[in-house]
């Protein structure tokens, strides 16, 4: 039987960060709804679409980053949050909204301050098909084992965007990447606070419109920086 937001009992707020979606924000949204509490739109300084117009006609809570890049706009997301458990998901379509519950569901259980949904466990189309996406794959594997090394912990997928937190966690790692390495930034402070982390199997899809954004020569190096800065 799939579970909703009746099912939980700590309160579940989800946030999404949002550059011109408006192709995928509403069904996004809607897809959200009956798995959380409250919903903030975190929309990109320089988004110039109809999300926005969009967001707000589901009532939902939308708030503006400063136009620094993703990582800007989830640390805007965990300051508007006062408590309870963070879900962050992409606004792009590629990421399943019936996964929310198990999630959040090995937080609940004690069993994890953090979870997150691990593409290398479920799957991913968008990190398969070109050599430009073999070598986002490679490298994304590359940084999971240093991490790993470090850590001595067992991770496969340190960057996915899908993943459920504790406020009070998230708020406590200080986080201060700018870019799409927050997620990477985020395992590593996580780890090495000593909070439980879990990952579940979660399947990616190909986003539904356009290209990720992401480019090894460009974002490369920042996911290099943050992995050595947080290594020691």
């Amino acid at each position: 039987m799939e579970q909703t937001r009746q099912d939980f009992k700590q309160r579940i707020t989800l946030v999404i960060s949002a550059f011109n979606e408006e192709r995928t924000i509403e069904e996004t949204i809607k897809g959200c709804k009956k798995y959380v509490d409250d919903i903030i739109v975190v929309l990109a300084k320089r988004s110039n679409d109809k999300t926005y117009d969009i967001a707000k006609s589901l009532g939902v809570r939308i708030i503006r980053d400063h136009g620094k890049g993703k990582g800007d706009g989830m640390i805007c997301g965990i300051n508007a949050v006062e408590g309870g458990i963070i879900v962050f998901i992409d606004s792009d379509g590629s990421h399943i909204h019936s996964d929310i519950p198990k999630i959040v569901r090995p937080i609940l259980d004690g069993k994890a301050d953090m979870v997150v949904g691990s593409r290398f466990l479920g799957g991913s189309e968008e990190l398969y098909g070109d050599f430009g996406k073999f070598m986002r794959m490679l490298f994304s594997l590359i940084i999971a084992q240093l991490v790993n090394w470090r850590f001595r912990s067992n991770i496969q997928d340190t960057q996915n965007g899908f993943r459920a937190i504790k406020a009070s966690v998230a708020k406590d790692l200080k986080l201060t990447s700018k870019h799409t390495e927050i997620e990477t930034e985020m395992t590593m402070k996580h780890l090495k606070k000593g909070y439980k982390l879990v990952e579940v199997p979660s399947m990616e899809k190909k986003r539904k419109f356009g290209d990720s954004n992401i480019s090894l020569l460009k974002h490369g190096p920042k996911y290099a920086w943050t992995v050595f800065k947080n290594f020691f």
